[in-house]
């Protein structure tokens, strides 16, 4: 890359100096080199010329219809995002519905006895010392 930006700088330089040593040698000697060829070049300059200003208008219009393309891009990203966030969510709940036993649970008889003791307890079965309660009469 060092080398072609060297050999690019390097050939420019003899270039533009040669176009000045021509110059030089018209001015001393009253005659154009080439003077057929050099019309064709200045013509061609002038129309290179008007296709750089043409392109210059074209050119002003590229900030805004590159911003307008960034935000299609943008937008359609965004909702690509936002149709995958709920596509995942909803696959998210189905796996929770899955991985729960609450929509499959059925309450069974536990075996401990501590446990059914409380629950007795807690239906009014025993009293508070264990034992079962007799019943009240109310007159």
């Amino acid at each position: 890359m060092v080398l072609f930006a060297g050999i690019t700088f390097s050939l420019a330089l003899i270039l533009i100096i040669t176009l000045f040593a021509i110059k030089l040698r018209e001015q001393r000697t009253g005659t154009r080199i080439l003077p057929a060829w050099r019309d064709a070049l200045d013509t061609e300059a002038i129309h290179i010329k008007g296709l750089i200003g043409a392109a210059e208008l074209d050119m002003k219009k590229l900030p805004p219809l590159f911003l307008y393309w960034t935000h299609v891009v943008v937008h359609i990203a965004a909702l690509e995002f936002a149709r995958a966030a709920r596509a995942a969510s909803s696959r998210a709940h189905a796996l929770a519905d899955f991985v729960s036993h609450k929509r499959n649970f059925k309450r069974g008889q536990t075996r401990s006895e501590f446990l059914k003791k409380m629950s007795e307890r807690k239906n009014g079965v025993l009293s508070g010392n264990g034992q079962e309660q007799p019943e009240r009469v109310q007159f």
